[in-house]
């Protein structure tokens, strides 16, 4: 699809007939883009393959991306590693994957008890948090760019129900993050498995419980299948964002046109992520409300055990480093103004609309 036609039909009707990569011409660059989620997983994966189909589509097939889903060019927590050796040019993952570079980075992604999805990105591209994050990446010769959010997350689905905070005591429980960090402060025993894993761990029982990301991605994943109780929201993120990262020399070798496409595609896949969760996670909602599905939310003696151990471990991911440290500051300054703004704005309207849906 050449460029005028795609700018035509817009980002959506553009990616959603596409099933790969344009044609490349034969003047292209084809890059290589791995992802950390499986091929057309709903919301993840088909947003990365709507990204990469972008980036073709806008250049005119000049920059050509061809795109591997988890674990057919390398693991999925081996994107960042990839794109940082050169195995591949761009990754489309989330920043917190790659945390053991440095505890900085799950501020990219989101904090416990943090940032929602518009909070996030507008600290990201309008705050200090891209200057940071580009910062961050900077050693590892890596360029990082926004690239979505999944909205506020599910809490995840137990075998059993949660009513204090001792019953997570010895719960296997899949969970990324820093909110793995809170359940193991409060006694749980916490996995990371691979997103494509976690049903089939979930049904022979290796673990007792899973978090993924909400509704729509847990119920085409199987989850609901697996166990019962499924708690809501995820205090653990309440709007995470998706990255795309590049490797840098390759970036900068770009000219100015094509960086611009990269960056300009990133943005409006944010954009189209977003409401693409948000619709569906809505629609997949509904069918759960009424269901023989559990649901619940966190009981207040948990809320608040969660609450005073996320403050802890915050605390000790900022004290590692400077650039952690430096990190936290602007993201939690920016987090409390935010917070002290949504109790007048988006709290208020919350509880105003539930006035209109008890009077209908």
């Amino acid at each position: 699809m050449k460029r005028r036609s795609f700018l035509g039909l817009g980002l959506s009707a553009a990616a959603g007939t596409a099933t790969g990569p344009a044609r490349a011409q034969s003047n292209a660059t084809v890059w290589r883009m791995v992802t950390a989620w499986p091929r057309n997983a709903p919301g993840v994966g088909v947003n990365a393959q709507r990204l990469a189909d972008a980036i073709t589509a806008m250049s005119d097939e000049r920059l050509t991306i061809k795109l591997y889903g988890a674990g057919e060019l390398v693991p999925p927590f081996e994107v960042f590693d990839a794109v940082q050796n050169g195995t591949a040019e761009m990754g489309h993952t989330t920043p917190y994957y790659a945390a053991g570079k440095s505890p900085a980075f799950h501020f990219f992604t989101g904090a416990p008890f943090g940032l929602f999805a518009h909070e996030l990105s507008a600290w990201l591209l309008f705050g200090e948090g891209r200057e940071l994050w580009r910062e961050a990446y900077a050693s590892f010769g890596i360029v990082p760019f926004y690239a979505g959010s999944s909205g506020v997350q599910a809490g995840g689905w137990f075998n059993r129900e949660i009513t204090a905070p001792d019953d997570l005591k010895g719960l296997k429980f899949r969970i990324a993050g820093l909110g793995g960090e809170v359940f193991r402060k409060l006694g749980a025993s916490v996995v990371l498995t691979p997103p494509g894993e976690i049903f089939e761990a979930l049904k022979t029982g290796a673990i007792d419980g899973a978090e993924w990301i909400g509704p729509w991605n847990d119920i085409a994943f199987g989850l609901h299948k697996a166990t019962t109780f499924y708690y809501l929201p995820a205090f653990h993120e309440f709007g995470p964002s998706l990255e795309l990262i590049v490797n840098r020399a390759k970036y900068e070798a770009l000219p100015g046109d094509l960086k611009a496409i990269v960056e300009r595609a990133a943005l409006a896949t944010a954009t189209e992520s977003l409401a693409d969760f948000t619709f569906h996670n809505i629609q997949a909602f509904a069918n759960l409300d009424g269901s023989a599905i559990a649901l619940r939310t966190w009981p207040a003696s948990v809320a608040t055990a969660l609450a005073v151990k996320t403050r802890e471990t915050l605390l000790e991911i900022a004290s590692r480093d400077t650039l952690s440290t430096k990190v936290f500051q602007s993201y939690e300054t920016f987090r409390r103004k935010a917070s002290r703004y949504a109790r007048f704005t988006d709290d208020a309207a919350y509880k105003l609309r539930g006035l209109y849906d008890g009077g209908a």
